[in-house]
């Protein structure tokens, strides 16, 4: 018997980003999906796929969207060209997408939006937080997906980027802030469901809002997938 439980892509490193993918793995499982790991060097047919996750991960390259090349970051070039080749894919069959940290900055790029390529040096006077402890606080738009989704106005998350958005994309708009003016969440205005968060809720495993976005992904990709 077929499973019936709608195949989620979820995109990592080839030899990073293990931890990320179980907790990945994980949260995609316990809210009813298949979840299938997708790399430059594990990739299956785009069209068994019912939803995206593009996780987190290294800096996007950044001649990508204009940026200033830094030597002293990490960067993947092929897991660049495979995430944009599957939203490519993905997006126009209006299938739901969700983009964790480096996740939410690619469709930001996707989008052809633009990323600071250093979040701190952008805000000046910020403290540097990296920690996959819920210690930044974070708004949210009322009225957003985004919030519909969490059921609420503010949250406490981790932090583990380098790089933000900067200038949106064509059709984004950013729900959610740092009081300092840091993008932590933007999303489509399409019915579709296509977001992306700064922080890697995977990792939130004991908050049922942060769980509610997978569960509201898989949910979405079931759907689709009728």
């Amino acid at each position: 018997m077929a499973d019936p439980r709608p195949v989620i892509g979820v995109t990592t490193s080839v030899h990073k980003s293990r931890l990320a993918w179980f907790f990945d793995w994980l949260a995609v499982w316990r809210a009813g999906g298949r979840p299938v790991r997708l790399t430059p060097a594990e990739r299956c047919d785009p069209a068994l796929l019912d939803g995206l996750i593009v996780g987190g991960g290294d800096d996007i390259e950044a001649h990508l969207y204009g940026g200033e090349i830094a030597l002293d970051v990490r960067v993947d070039p092929e897991r660049d060209r495979l995430e944009l080749r599957l939203l490519e894919l993905i997006v126009p069959d209006g299938k739901p997408v969700l983009g964790v940290c480096r996740g939410a900055q690619m469709i930001n790029v996707f989008y052809g939006g633009t990323l600071h390529g250093d979040v701190r040096a952008a805000y000046a006077g910020t403290r540097r937080v990296r920690t996959v402890l819920p210690r930044v606080t974070v708004e949210i738009d009322p009225d957003s997906r985004l919030h519909d989704i969490l059921g609420l106005a503010r949250c406490r998350v981790n932090s583990l980027h380098h790089q933000s958005v900067d200038r949106l994309g064509t059709g984004l708009r950013a729900v959610a802030h740092e009081r300092s003016g840091i993008v932590q969440g933007i999303e489509c205005a399409e019915p579709n469901i296509l977001l992306g968060v700064q922080w890697h809720p995977e990792f939130l495993v004991f908050s049922g809002a942060q769980q509610r976005l997978f569960r509201t992904l898989v949910a979405a990709a079931g759907t689709a997938a009728r």
